[in-house]
């Protein structure tokens, strides 16, 4: 997040760190990478660990064929919803979201292009499309297909609250340019809180976490269960921090009820007009002491009757803490948002000028908005 950035919902205790991602050339199949500060999970080795034990000719032959026929149909049903996604420096993956050809994309994946390619999976179909909308701190982005969308077949959306730790799944997408592909995994886990990094102000609220592999180009693919639904947009892949490899078996979606709200308000809108993240109403920049050191959130402004005005924040002042959590950075302050709700009343503590004592306020916590509000 850029020093001047709105503050976004961040989680508490700090949640997992991106590392930059790698761009080989000019059309990076990109995706973003969180970094782990250990590796403590043992993934499931996949269908073959599950059926290992039945001899040849048992019952477990029988329900390996009938598994493998469920992934062929999901398969078969839904990775025509999942298009690719191309700009004049990245490369990625889109989900179809309606018919009137509305595409649902990480923002990331866009960037700062307001027009992209699009490449429909059934024939290869070269469309052109442009953005109707993002909102960073979701990593979320809408774009419409411009003409006919007689290729163009609209997925389903799961409720991602249904989605249980174990679950079969399929990552569908289009992964360092190749095409239409597919890998399998289970969900590893759910309501992860995952930072981007890499100066992204983006975060991962609930995020579904699964080994399905997840590769440059899948961002802003689809995540799927065997009832041929979506539950997740694929966006991140783990990587481990200082030795600049992938932690295989790690990615993170965003969870398709997140995805549904503010897709649904970017077609409406144009913009995100409310969110379930927590904003203070400020925009800030960490703090720093002689030794480099935060010491709390310098406040640069604040919204008019939001919660840090209510709480007699103003500009100029440093804020410490919020509740009882201590803040020394932006990063500190956006981690402890991420536990809180919109509507909910907080203390926020702050010094003023050259005093070192701090002073404490109560606001509301407002909703974040494509405003930052």
């Amino acid at each position: 997040m850029s020093s001047s950035s709105q503050l976004r919902t961040q989680a508490h205790p700090r949640p997992l760190q991106a590392q930059p991602r790698p761009q080989a050339h000019r059309t990076a199949r990109r995706v973003r990478r969180a970094a782990l500060p250990v590796v403590v999970l043992a993934l499931a080795a996949g269908v073959a660990a599950c059926t290992s034990s039945s001899a040849p000719g048992s019952s477990g032959s029988g329900s390996a064929s009938q598994l493998q026929s469920q992934y062929e149909h999901v398969v078969d049903h839904v990775l025509p919803s999942v298009v690719q996604i191309s700009t004049s420096d990245s490369t990625g993956s889109g989900v179809v979201y309606d018919s009137s050809g509305d595409i649902v994309t990480n923002a990331h994946v866009i960037g700062t292009a307001t027009s992209v390619t699009v490449r429909a999976p059934v024939g290869n179909k070269e469309m052109s499309a442009k953005l109707i909308g993002t909102f960073a701190p979701d990593d979320l982005a809408v774009i419409r297909v411009q003409g006919s969308t007689s290729d163009l077949k609209p997925a389903t959306f799961a409720n991602s609250n249904d989605v249980q730790v174990g679950q079969l799944v399929l990552a569908m997408g289009n992964p360092l340019g190749l095409t239409d592909s597919v890998t399998q995994g289970i969900v590893s886990a759910t309501g992860r809180t995952v930072g981007e990094g890499s100066g992204s102000s983006a975060l991962i609220t609930s995020a579904i976490q699964t080994s399905a592999a997840i590769n440059p180009g899948n961002s802003g693919g689809a995540l799927v269960n065997l009832a041929d639904q979506v539950i997740g947009i694929p966006t991140l892949a783990a990587q481990l921090p200082g030795q600049g490899g992938a932690a295989p078996g790690i990615g993170f979606a965003i969870p398709s009820d997140t995805v549904k709200d503010i897709a649904g308000q970017l077609i409406k809108y144009g913009r995100v007009t409310r969110s379930d993240r927590a904003a203070i109403g400020i925009t800030g920049e960490t703090s720093a002491d002689s030794a480099g050191q935060g010491v709390g959130v310098g406040v640069i402004s604040v919204t008019s009757g939001g919660t840090a005005a209510q709480a007699g924040v103003r500009p100029g002042d440093v804020i410490v803490g919020v509740n009882n959590d201590k803040v020394t950075s932006l990063a500190d302050l956006q981690y402890v948002l991420a536990e809180l709700s919109p509507g909910s009343k907080v203390t926020i503590h702050y010094t003023s000028g050259s005093s070192s004592t701090a002073r404490g306020g109560t606001g509301t916590l407002g909703s974040l908005s494509s405003t930052g509000s």
